[in-house]
């Protein structure tokens, strides 16, 4: 018997599969984005919570929702320089790209309501909104890198803005923004970096851009960890002659330097090799690695606000989401 999909007069496309809307969205890239969440979350004080977790789905959302608005925006360009994507390979007609982004979107804000009420949602509109002005307009323009950082920061924002709780222990909106500054300029200052590379995925770079963003990278590594050193150190003067350094304190720094270690192992060589050879697979590699090395930066910006164990967690993920980049490129 013929399949009715194979008719001429039917009108219908085969049905877009599950691993095609998985490349469409990057599905494995998503593990970047729970990290500035915490971030945000642990140095507003609370890293932990049914909110944190509910907003932490929301970014997940809107971050599918740009990668899918990324390739309807760029249908005509990807038929030319990456025909293998989803979309200008036929496998996911670009209308179903745009409404994939909006149904996202809309899942996305309606997770952060749920999460949070008016809180919530006043960290995930401004992110909603920047996700498709950048996709849209920004993109091209000499101000994209500024806007994908400005997109990344607001996310670690929105986690600062979940940690609020009621009661006694209630943080303004003011105050959590604040807390969250740090967290979010660093993870900004590595989005833009990255951004910047990821022009030149194509056609290569010259070798002054890698060579500057690896330096940018390496400050944003030194700015993560050099508080926790610090404070270390400062903590052991105090206690000298005493118990030494408390394990909560040691572990903690540990966990920091790790981290910073691990960012700079992952971003940082990939950037060297770019430097090296400024090729654009080199630099889609470095591209990619800068995707996932964003988690051990957002582990030592987790630990270093006190929230040691959670910080660890992300150090976990991270090997995991390497190996299904394998399989599923983040870029």
């Amino acid at each position: 018997m013929n399949d009715r999909s194979a008719l001429p007069d039917s009108g219908s496309r085969p049905a877009v599969g599950l691993a095609d809307l998985a490349q469409l969205v990057r599905a494995p890239a998503a593990l970047s984005v729970p990290g500035d969440v915490l971030a945000g979350a642990a140095a507003a004080g609370h890293p932990l919570g049914a909110r944190t977790f509910g907003v932490m789905g929301s970014s997940v959302c809107l971050y599918w929702a740009g990668m899918a608005l990324n390739d309807y925006a760029d249908a005509t360009i990807d038929a030319v320089e990456r025909p293998e994507r989803p979309v200008p390979s036929g496998r996911v007609p670009r209308r179903t790209a745009l409404a994939v982004a909006g149904a996202l979107t809309a899942g996305g804000l309606a997770l952060a309501v749920a999460a949070g009420g008016r809180r919530s949602l006043l960290g995930a509109l401004p992110l909603a909104s920047a996700v498709w002005a950048y996709d849209l307009k920004l993109k091209s323009t000499p101000a994209g890198p500024a806007a994908m950082a400005g997109a990344r920061a607001l996310d670690v924002l929105a986690g600062a803005l979940a940690a609020g709780r009621g009661g006694e222990r209630a943080t303004s909106s003011g105050t959590a923004l604040l807390r969250g500054a740090v967290p979010a300029a660093l993870i900004g200052a590595h989005t833009y970096t990255l951004t910047a590379l990821s022009r030149h995925e194509i056609s290569g770079a010259p070798a002054r851009l890698p060579a500057t963003t690896l330096a940018a990278s390496t400050a944003t590594a030194l700015a993560a960890v050099l508080p926790a050193v610090r404070t270390a150190v400062a903590h052991r003067a105090g206690r000298e002659g005493t118990a030494g350094v408390s394990p909560s304190a040691a572990a903690r720094t540990a966990v920091v330097t790790a981290g910073a270690l691990a960012y700079l192992g992952s971003y940082g060589a990939a950037q060297a090799r770019a430097v090296r050879e400024p090729s654009g697979e080199n630099v889609r590699r470095a591209v990619g690695a800068g995707i996932l090395g964003l988690m051990p930066l957002q582990a030592a910006l987790t630990a270093r606000s006190g929230a040691t164990a959670a910080a660890a967690a992300l150090g976990v993920v991270h090997p995991l989401a390497r190996r299904l980049a394998r399989r599923i490129s983040p870029t």
